[in-house]
């Protein structure tokens, strides 16, 4: 399984536990998108401000903004899908979540935070494995199933409906 290097900021509250969320959350995904279970790969994962986010945000995007998530790839996908077993380790890419703004969209979809930064880390690892929702109607609709897919394993519903 792909090791997960954990920082989190003091913006983000000291409960629930950030780091078992973000752990429970990888091996959900993993599930969805068995790329994420080569034992060569790490990715960084920072819980940190909607201030440090939009620092990120205009720095690598051009976008003066805070976001709920952004990830930095490493590898494209025909990389990651050609990468052997046995090797030296590899650096997937990094995902920072905003806490602000991560907060705001789950009281505004009337879920607990911890759903929804389920769902955000799910989405950055995805991304990260080269999935993106932007591209097409089809590839946003193949990222959301996997989505779906890993939250349900988790007990968490579909974050796509309507309903919470």
């Amino acid at each position: 399984m792909i090791t997960l290097d954990i920082s989190i900021e003091e913006s983000w509250p000291e409960l629930p536990d950030w780091e078992a969320l973000a752990e429970k959350s990888l091996h959900a995904a993993a599930g969805a998108a068995p790329e994420l279970a080569n034992t060569r790969l790490s990715a960084s994962l920072l819980f940190t401000s909607d201030a440090e986010v939009q620092v990120l945000n205009r720095e690598w995007r051009g976008k003066d903004r805070p976001t709920n998530v952004l990830s930095f790839p490493m590898l494209e996908r025909t990389e990651l899908l050609a990468l052997a077993p046995d090797g030296p380790p590899e650096l997937l890419g990094d995902i920072a979540l905003a806490y602000e703004t991560c907060a705001r969209e789950a009281e505004e979809k009337s879920v607990p935070i911890e759903h929804h930064a389920a769902h955000l880390i799910v989405h950055g690892l995805l991304h990260l494995c080269g999935h993106d929702h932007e591209i097409s109607p089809e590839d946003a609709a193949e990222m959301e199933a996997l989505e779906i897919k890993a939250l349900a394993s988790m007990g968490i519903g579909n974050p796509y409906c309507d309903a919470p």
